[in-house]
């Protein structure tokens, strides 16, 4: 039988190679649905963490896009050109959310409820570790480490998805308005920690 060199069967490396497809197709589909709700939830509550979680699902789009072209055996060049746009990207999301998240404790601005932002984040943060548990699986039986890295930023996404939903029911429940720049600048710490791992890369 015909063997790839990481010894898998033609047949298996296929079914994994388009699970891998799925995933990432996946994870791009709801993403984008995810920027246009967020920014309509965001200008609504006018809340910076969402709007700073709407901006981390561009980016998450960007990054299933790379392993895509990865997994069609498109070049690392491109990858690498890929992944120095997206970690600057990171770097910009940073920046954004540095400055209006001061602004927000600064000036004590306090953002709406927004009902619509914490049924999407809700949802976003189930599909995201479901999304993150089968990339992990794949990624493994495949010997693929863009799709494990991949497969982690999908999982801190869940994390953050996790951590913007407190923000949102801190604010909405006890008034908490502070709660929401908090939650800006755990984004902030997230973009820059992976801003510089994608420039490196």
């Amino acid at each position: 039988m015909t063997e790839t060199a990481t010894t898998q069967p033609v047949p298996d490396r296929l079914r994994l190679l388009r699970r891998g497809f799925v995933l990432e197709g996946a994870t791009l589909a709801w993403n984008v649905v995810g920027v246009a709700v967020l920014a309509v939830a965001a200008l609504r509550a006018r809340s910076v963490a969402l709007a700073g979680f709407g901006l981390d699902s561009l980016i998450e789009i960007g990054a299933s896009t790379v392993v895509i072209w990865e997994l069609s055996g498109t070049g690392r060049g491109r990858e690498r050109r890929a992944l120095q746009l997206i970690g600057g990207a990171f770097l910009l999301l940073a920046i954004y959310l540095a400055v209006q998240s001061t602004l927000v404790l600064v000036t004590g601005f306090r953002p709406g409820r927004s009902p619509l932002g914490i049924a999407w984040i809700s949802a976003t943060a189930i599909v995201m570790f479901a999304l993150a548990a089968g990339k992990a699986r794949t990624a493994k039986a495949l010997d693929n480490a863009v799709l494990r890295t991949e497969g982690r930023v999908t999982l801190v996404d869940g994390l953050l998805a996790t951590a913007v939903l407190l923000g949102l029911l801190l604010n909405a429940s006890l008034g908490w308005w502070w709660a929401d720049p908090a939650a800006g600048y755990v984004l902030l710490g997230y973009g820059v920690k992976e801003g510089i791992a994608s420039l490196r890369h």
